[in-house]
């Protein structure tokens, strides 16, 4: 088996006896390690292999301007920085092979910063005290971050912490030397949709766009799904996008815990990725079907999809909000970007005779986006539903335009 590297990190000053146990635990799966400390004030037990100076000042910055800062927040900003840029310029040069941060709440801020430094395929897991904790906002979230709960362990080594600590030190070697990264020999087509019972215009697209060369990944728009592609999309990591499901962001602007963040539908544009768009299911919003439903809802249709979604139906004015809010963001894009309308209705549930259909609330939905429609954006109305073959048709349509223009980067 040949040996990995993992760099670890944290501030060696305060949580030294956890970090050594971690980095013994992976020397003794036979991996190597190397060293980061990110503290300030204090200095660590034994030198690190990259100092809190080297993190500093890899930022920009010194150990005595945080100091100086008088703010601990301001102060880990700036390792976070240095962090960062240090943690990519050290695995470009092949230093490592996998990352483990340890941190509270100071730790994991500047955990999230570094992990999404990295690429996608390079193993990332973050030891927390808040993991998986609402404090965490999706949009800071790479698409492939690992975490696990840093049990027990605010202070001090014991029996209950070692048990995360030393599964988190045992996935990301085994990660590291069990990843298959990311095929780069193909161009990487990112699409988003959900499960086939609402859309299922992924079953005819993703083997056609295959024959053609390109590789295709489908993003699950539930929060996270979206939050995975807008960062993959932020990376540059795709030649074209079909972003055919953006509930998530009638989800952010609703308030539901179920967000990709503020910039759903942005990153493709702002990297200038050639764009096509449509607004699948735009007419709900999930929500945590756990916790009480919000009394705003309570005058809605309301459908528990499980025990963990239940999907609101939105009314006519609420469309109306929702389509303003596509077309300022896709106003931002300096790409080529398509928005496809399909006018027969954008989820299986909402066509002519189906539970959720509402002809008035899809016309009002339709009249306001054609009427916010940026210059930017290519208009396409098709006089289809979403599910229709029609669409497809259409959608491959637009690319193929783009293919044969050197719109689109080729196989």
């Amino acid at each position: 088996m040949n040996d990995r590297t993992i760099l670890v990190i944290g501030t060696y000053d305060t949580k030294n006896d956890e970090l050594s146990y971690m980095a013994d635990v992976i020397r003794g799966q036979g991996g190597t390690v190397l060293t980061m400390d990110v503290s300030v004030l204090g200095n660590p037990a034994q030198p690190t292999d990259y100092s809190k100076h080297d993190v500093a000042e890899e930022g920009g910055s010194s150990i005595q301007a945080a100091i100086d800062s008088g703010d601990e927040n301001h102060a880990m900003q700036i390792m976070a920085t240095g962090a960062a840029l240090l943690t990519a310029r050290l695995y470009g040069e092949g230093r490592f092979d996998g990352m483990v941060v340890l941190g509270g709440t100071m730790g994991t801020d500047l955990a999230l910063d570094v992990c999404s430094a990295l690429p996608l395929g390079v193993p990332k897991y973050i030891v927390s005290t808040v993991a998986f904790s609402p404090l965490i906002p999706p949009e800071r979230l790479a698409a492939d971050t690992q975490m696990i709960l840093w049990a027990g362990g605010l202070y001090g080594l014991n029996s209950v912490c070692k048990a995360s600590l030393s599964q988190a030190a045992g996935a990301v070697l085994g990660a590291a030397r069990a990843v298959e990264p990311p095929d780069r020999s193909k161009p990487l087509i990112g699409m988003t949709s959900l499960g086939k019972s609402a859309l299922k215009y992924m079953v005819a697209l993703k083997p056609a766009l295959e024959e053609r060369g390109f590789e295709v990944a489908v993003f699950h728009a539930t929060g996270m799904g979206g939050r995975a592609f807008e960062s993959l999309a932020a990376q540059g990591a795709f030649a074209c996008v079909f972003d055919f499901c953006t509930q998530e962001l009638g989800n952010h602007l609703n308030g539901s815990n179920i967000s990709a963040g503020v910039d759903r539908l942005t990153h493709a544009g702002a990297k200038g990725i050639p764009q096509i768009v449509a607004p699948g299911c735009y007419d709900l919003v999930d929500v945590v079907g756990w916790q009480p439903i919000a009394d705003k809802w309570s005058e809605h249709l309301q459908h528990a999809h499980n025990r963990l979604l239940t999907s609101i139906v939105l009314n006519t004015q609420e469309r109306e909000e929702v389509a303003r809010a596509h077309c300022e963001q896709l106003a931002k894009a300096i790409g080529p970007t398509a928005l496809i309308l399909p006018v027969g209705g954008c989820g299986e549930w909402d066509r002519p005779g189906a539970d959720l259909h509402d002809a008035e609330g899809l016309a009002a939905f339709l009249a306001a986006m054609r009427d916010t429609c940026p210059e930017n954006v290519d208009l396409h109305e098709i006089d289809a539903h979403i599910n229709d073959a029609a669409f497809a048709e259409k959608a491959l349509a637009i690319f193929d335009g783009w293919y044969r223009e050197g719109v689109v980067r080729q196989p």
